[in-house]
């Protein structure tokens, strides 16, 4: 069977609690960055605020950021370090029409499952939890993505360290299944250790056996990236064939590398100032339908408070977003469910195999390159 979307439901606004809402109140900016008292802070699902006796939705949305007026009575989502002074900000702190103010989260919901018998069993997520149907879901997903959406995979350096998997991870990239990456200094670095010196953090990619003096292995690679000038000057330069960074390269793949406090190097497309990686993250995201995050905590809780349940098409229409996290601790895929990202599917595993499944449920043959 085909892969549909679920039908979004809009909010019934001829019901009484719609009508008799009062408008959305609103305070001004009076200091850059500093938003006022009681300010609503948006969560990930469509958010409405009625706007002169309409109701409005806010369309780019994301956690925790404030809801701006526009001279026009269109909404602007935006984090409050970049609020400006004058800017007009809704404020209240309710969410079911008392304060103007509505947050629909059964918008992809059906009736059934709106009323259906919450206490049932099994229902969190573990080691014992069985994915089989998770997998059959995302592969029926990733299909009507690569032509219908645009699919974002933040990605920690646990690929890097596998050469089935970076194999994998570039077969996917190059059979169109990737529209976009996010990842850190360590993922890129290591994987283009393992396309040079076929090892990851001085292991080969294979057998895992350390190298002699492999320690010195991601240094040497940095050192020769950041004397090219540019990763892909280096791809060039060293005749680089495989690999993840270099699917992205060969194939025009946007990436947002974002660097932290012990990074190496870092590698020269590395955006070292957090807010600026923020921002250029948020970017990408703005176009996403799926982002599948990867075996990075940090990343994906960045990942997943900047991402909506929703997206709001060219014609009008609004469609789901797919958020998905893989770990093999139990720990970092609840942790994003408790950062508030709701509507993440998540999965226990390592991601060497999860990847594996998914190219081969996907039909997409790959080897073992770079060994």
């Amino acid at each position: 069977m085909a892969f549909q979307l679920p039908k979004y439901h809009h909010p019934d606004f001829t019901m009484p609690k719609f009508i008799q809402s009062p408008d959305a109140a609103w305070a001004i900016v009076e200091h850059d960055g500093v938003a006022p008292d009681y300010f609503h802070s948006t969560s990930m699902y469509p958010e409405y605020f009625k706007i002169a006796g309409k109701w409005i939705l806010a369309e780019e949305s994301r956690m925790d950021s404030s809801v701006v007026i526009l001279p026009d009575s269109k909404l602007a989502v935006i984090e409050n370090r970049n609020l400006k002074c004058g800017d007009h900000v809704i404020i209240g702190r309710t969410e079911d029409c008392e304060e103007g103010i509505y947050v629909h989260n059964t918008a992809f919901m059906t009736e059934e499952e709106i009323l259906e018998d919450k206490f049932i069993f099994r229902q969190g997520r573990s080691r014992e939890t069985s994915y089989s149907r998770d997998y059959d879901n995302l592969i029926e997903l990733l299909k009507y993505e690569k032509d219908h959406g645009n699919i974002v995979w933040v990605m920690g350096p646990a690929f890097a360290f596998d050469s089935k998997a970076r194999s994998a991870m570039q077969a996917l990239i190059e059979q169109g299944y990737a529209h976009g990456l996010m990842a850190g200094n360590a993922l890129a670095t290591h994987d283009l250790e393992g396309a040079l010196l076929h090892t990851a953090l001085g292991q080969d990619i294979y057998t895992q056996k350390s190298m002699p003096n492999g320690h010195y292995n991601h240094l040497d690679v940095l050192n020769k990236v950041r004397r090219s000038g540019s990763i892909a000057q280096f791809i060039e330069d060293c005749h680089i064939d495989n690999g993840i960074i270099y699917g992205c390269v060969k194939n025009h793949i946007p990436m947002v590398l974002t660097g932290s406090i012990r990074d190496d190097g870092p590698l020269p497309e590395v955006i070292g100032d957090c807010y600026q990686g923020q921002s250029a993250m948020r970017e990408m995201i703005k176009d996403a339908t799926c982002v599948i995050c990867l075996a990075t905590m940090l990343h994906t809780i960045a990942a997943g408070n900047m991402t909506p349940s929703f997206r709001v098409l060219e014609d009008g229409s609004l469609r789901p977003i797919y958020l998905y996290t893989v770990d093999a601790d139990e720990f970092v895929v609840n942790k994003l469910l408790d950062r508030g990202s709701l509507s993440a599917t998540t999965i226990v595993t390592n991601v060497q195999d999860f990847i594996t499944h998914v190219a081969k449920g996907l039909g997409i043959m790959y080897e073992r390159k770079g060994i």
